[in-house]
This record gives structure tokens, sequence and C-alpha cells, in this order.
């Protein structure tokens, strides 16, 4: 399945399928404002910090969501050299820093777990980055990815990478999602769309000793993208909205053993938005993405 993001983002992956793991790099326009929301209790990140609306920057030049767990960040190493090798980056009197914000996803058990995403990956899915059409499913940071591990880890069903886009009244919200959750994912109507092996006609049926010490890691990622004139805190209230996405389309969501971690991002230009459409339009977008992403 193929899709994108439009709003001039760029999408690279990187993949490793025998070693089942992988990252994905989401490459925003110039002078775009980002933000995230944290609503998992096991993040693995960098440069959120710099994220929040109290602090000065606004503008990312990379997003990376990858596989490896905290070994995976070493992949922005590649990504911040590739950006600074273009002259990308913020502006100092000495030379331009790429910012990259980076999130993980725990996929150390599917595959192998002695490979993991470094900095030639994160080089390599730079390179690949496009505003076109791309892969989606078992790529990327979703190579190694499953759900529906409430029930146990032998119990789990594939997960991988989705794109949702949301429409309503002249606004757009495109979403990327990377769904490797506790829970599984849901349909609109409550129905179990990919999950443990326990879940049946819509009903969660745990089994009598849930392997809570088998939840060591697991998340979903998800970057939000729009255009518009907005400020880096609406920034971060649509990337909760973007949250919200993953509330109803995941049960259970947002356990203690998901590192759940959500950027929204704006391009540059147009009109300034009508902030409470676009939040119920990124709320719709994740879910979208999160469904499709096990289709």
């Amino acid at each position: 399945m193929t899709a994108q993001l439009g709003f001039g983002f760029k999408v690279g992956h990187w993949t490793d399928r025998e070693a089942m793991t992988g990252c994905t790099v989401v490459l925003p326009p110039a002078g775009n404002v980002t933000s995230c929301d944290i609503r998992g209790s096991s993040p693995g990140s960098r440069e959120l910090a710099l994220l929040d609306p109290k602090r000065r920057l606004t503008e990312v030049h990379a997003i990376l969501l990858t596989g490896g767990s905290a070994f995976g960040l070493a992949a922005a190493d590649g990504v911040v050299a590739w950006l600074a090798e273009r002259g990308t980056g913020y502006r100092t009197k000495v030379v331009p820093v790429p910012i990259v914000a980076a999130a993980v996803v725990f996929d150390l058990g599917v595959g192998r777990s002695d490979v993991r995403p470094g900095p030639e990956a994160g080089r390599a899915a730079c390179s690949a980055a496009t505003e076109g059409e791309l892969e989606t499913g078992p790529v990327g940071a979703g190579a190694g990815a499953t759900v529906g591990k409430w029930a146990g880890r032998e119990r789990a069903a594939p997960g991988g990478i989705g794109v949702g886009v949301a429409h309503a009244e002249g606004s757009s919200v495109s979403a990327l999602a990377v769904v490797n959750s506790v829970g599984d994912v849901i349909s609109e109507d409550g129905s179990v769309v990919a999950g443990s092996s326990f879940s049946s006609g819509g009903e969660l049926k745990p089994p009598e000793q849930p392997e809570s010490p088998e939840f060591p890691g697991n998340t979903v990622l998800a970057v939000v993208c729009t255009k518009g004139r907005i400020e880096k805190r609406d920034a971060q209230w649509l990337a909760a909205r973007g949250s919200d996405g993953i509330t109803v389309s995941v049960r259970p969501a947002h356990t203690r053993y998901d590192g759940d971690v959500v950027f929204a991002s704006a391009a540059p230009g147009g009109a300034e938005p009508d902030l409470d459409l676009l939040g119920a339009l990124a709320t719709e977008a994740v879910a979208r993405a999160v469904r499709n992403a096990v289709a």
C-alpha cells in the first residue's frame, strides 16, 4: 500500500527486512512550526525538550521515527550529518545546526536484537525521502512492529506504518503512524482490526493471568501534518488532538508500557486556520493512519 503526506513534507524509509527493523524520516518544509505531545509512560526520544512551547525554537529540520529502542536513536546522527552536508539547520554564527527530533519503538524481540538502525540507516532514509507515494505496512520504523501484546507477546499480530488523511470545510490534515502498541487496533465500531488472539467479536477477553512482564517496550508514534499560520502552542495542541486519534483506535491505549509520542508540524503559508476544525481532523487522520498500518 502507498500514500503521501502532502503539504511539502518528504518521507523516506530504511528497512532491514531480515532483522525486522528500520527507521523512517520525515523532512518538513522550511519555516515549519512543530511541537509534540507525549502520552505514553515509557518514551525513548531525542530533542523533544526543544519542542515545548516555552522553548524558543519553532522549526525542526527532520523528525526521525526509529526501531531499535534507545539504540536506534543513533540513526539521528546520520540524519544530522546528512542535513549538515546540505547546509540545512538552525543558523548560528559558525555553522547551521540541524534540529532532529526523534522517538523510538521497541522491536528488539521480533527480529534480530543485535541489529539496530544506526547513522548509515538515518542517512539512507534521508536520501530516500520523497514528497511522492511512500510504502506503508511493515517498512521503515514499522518493519518489526506488532500489536495486541496485552495478552502476551506470543499472541501479537503484525503492526506497521500507515498514513491517514482527513478533510473538511476546505481544511486538510494528514498523519503518519508507526503502530507497535500493547493494545489492539480497533475499528470505528469497536471491533478488533488487528490484535491478540484473545480478542474476539470486538470484545476484550484477557487471559486469567496477563503476562505483563512481557511488555518491555511498545509504542505508537505519529506525525500530524498540515499547512497554515499557527503558533508553537497551537502545534502542541494539534499534537494532543493527534494523540486522541490513538486513544480511539487502540485499546487499551497509552499504557504504562507504551512510549506514545505524537508530533504536529505545520508548513508555512496560507491563512490562519480554524484550530478547532484542525484538531478534529488531526484526531481523525491519526486514527485512520493507525488502522491503515495494519490493513
